[in-house]
């Protein structure tokens, strides 16, 4: 399964907003109109928004044949595309990447191009990895639980969270998938649900609250979530509903891990109260699918994602293996080996 193709110097990116009952595959000619796209969640999730920004900085470049104003132009895209969703630190990762080719090149379209789509493999190939690494860690007939949608349509291919259980049901291990609605936005019921059912792998869909319940009943083995942003001790963000899933599976002992590549990693902060949370629209809250959900006149309140604390996680997993506590001096070997 793919969310983002990149064919004939056009972008075409599977419209997430409408899944799972119609699969709308949207062409982008215009890098602020691909901005918007990471805005509105045709796409999401963090390795996938850096990839998308990369290819949109090449039609940026594409978008000046005569090279004149080509720098403008990139500068432009960039701060429109980092403007347009503030959690996720692998689009600021692509972004830079992206812009440092650039420099290099002189702005030149077809380096840029490889460039992107060498960021495009390379998320493919770290997820693969990451699943192995992860699948290691998995016992045999698991019931494993995850939160929103870290699989490939959130990543360049394959998944991080979701990858892991891609590998560990391929090495038969995997009994059953409990996968969280996620609300407000449903990324769980609609994405990840969708995923697995696609790839054939046993899949129970529950509402959000239902997870203590699934687990004071012993039916949860271990949990993996993805990352949108991690600090340098650990703490890390990711769909709102994942502090409280990590609070949970500690008071039943329950394994949780969080999946993530080292893009998604961001040093420069010390922990997560320097994490920027995206505050959303409350029409998410109140309206969903076209109808009215909740009384005209309340008041909302729809923080994307929570941050949780690295002391409620078991383990990271990464491409490079299995960071265990401590997670700040773990990390810290980890970067300087980069």
């Amino acid at each position: 399964m793919e969310a983002i193709r990149w064919e004939n110097h056009t972008l075409y990116l599977l419209d997430q907003t409408r899944l799972p009952t119609v699969e709308n595959w949207r062409r982008y000619t215009d890098p602020f109109e691909v901005a918007s796209a990471i805005r509105t969640m045709v796409v999401r999730g963090a390795p996938a928004i850096g990839v998308a920004a990369a290819y949109a900085m090449v039609l940026a470049a594409r978008k000046d044949p005569d090279g004149s104003g080509r720098g403008q132009q990139m500068v432009r895209a960039k701060e429109a595309l980092a403007a347009s969703r503030p959690t996720a630190v692998n689009l600021f990762w692509a972004l830079d990447r992206m812009e440092r080719c650039g420099l290099s090149c002189g702005n030149d379209p077809d380096r840029l191009e490889a460039e992107a789509v060498a960021i495009h493999r390379e998320d493919i190939a770290t997820n693969q990895a990451m699943g192995l690494a992860g699948a290691a860690l998995v016992p045999q007939k698991a019931r494993i639980l995850t939160h929103c949608n870290a699989g490939a349509l959130a990543t360049g291919g394959y998944g991080t969270a979701l990858g892991v259980i891609r590998a560990a049901h391929a090495q038969g291990k995997v009994s059953m998938v409990y996968a969280d609605e996620t609300r407000p936005l449903l990324q769980g019921a609609r994405l990840t649900a969708f995923e697995l059912i696609r790839d054939q792998i046993p899949v129970t869909l529950i509402c959000d609250d239902m997870a203590g319940a699934l687990m004071a009943q012993g039916k949860v083995d271990l949990v993996v979530v993805g990352c949108d942003r991690m600090a340098a001790n650990g703490d890390f963000a990711n769909k709102i509903g994942t502090y409280s899933l990590a609070v949970l599976a500690r008071y039943h002992h329950i394994p949780f891990y969080t999946a993530l590549p080292s893009s998604t990693v961001d040093m420069s902060i010390p922990n997560g109260d320097h994490i920027p949370v995206e505050q959303r629209g409350g029409e998410e809250v109140l309206r969903f699918a076209g109808g009215q959900t909740g009384p005209l006149g309340a008041k909302t309140w729809n923080p994307a994602f929570d941050v949780t604390p690295h002391q409620l996680l078991s383990g990271i997993i990464t491409e490079r293996g299995v960071i265990l506590p401590p997670f700040d001096q773990g990390l810290a070997r980890w970067f300087r080996k980069i």
